[in-house]
């Protein structure tokens, strides 16, 4: 999804791309793909420029394969959210260690007359991605002992007894409850 800055007219261009298993691949660390995929992902986006300054705006359509963090079963999210970008020339001036604000999110940088949008709409994507994929708010995990899906019914195991020098509080009453 590469867009060449000279050739973009004046009235912009609207754009199409679907995204098919595997492209994100080399934006992983090594490890990650098996816990992450995309297999599908539309992006509708408008590019337009203003001297210098690129301004891309659209609409991305996904869907992301994950795993549940308590039962470790495998989870699709589907993703549809709007983006926006405005992408300036790197300049040499620039200083490496800038803190960066919120209205930054929106603000990129490209080199030479060639911008590939492909890291963006993956970053987008990984912005939607919750901090703790659960299968369903319901979801019961692993059993500690066995590793037995709980989801699927009781493991059989019997339930830890729990720390000694913790039985004092299960007589602790609490004013108000």
């Amino acid at each position: 999804m590469k867009i060449n800055v000279l050739m973009v007219p004046e009235a912009g261009l609207d754009l199409h791309f679907d995204f098919t298993e595997g492209w994100f691949r080399n934006f992983l660390a090594d490890g990650e793909s098996d816990i992450l995929s995309i297999p599908q992902a539309a992006v509708s986006c408008h590019v337009s420029r203003a001297g210098e300054a690129v301004f891309v705006e659209g609409k991305i359509n996904a869907v992301v394969e994950t795993l549940c963090c308590r039962c470790l079963e495998t989870v699709r999210l589907p993703v549809d959210f709007d983006f926006r970008y405005t992408l300036m020339p790197v300049r040499e001036s620039m200083k490496d260690d800038v803190e960066l604000q919120a209205e930054d999110l929106e603000f990129g940088f490209y080199q030479g007359e060639v911008v590939d949008l492909s890291p963006l709409i993956y970053e987008q994507i990984m912005l939607q991605i919750p901090m703790k994929v659960l299968c369903r708010e319901t979801c019961r995990g692993l059993c500690p002992q066995c590793g037995a899906n709980l989801n699927a019914g009781t493991c059989g195991c019997r339930a830890a007894p729990g720390d000694d020098r913790f039985a004092v509080l299960k007589n602790l009453k609490i004013p108000g409850k």
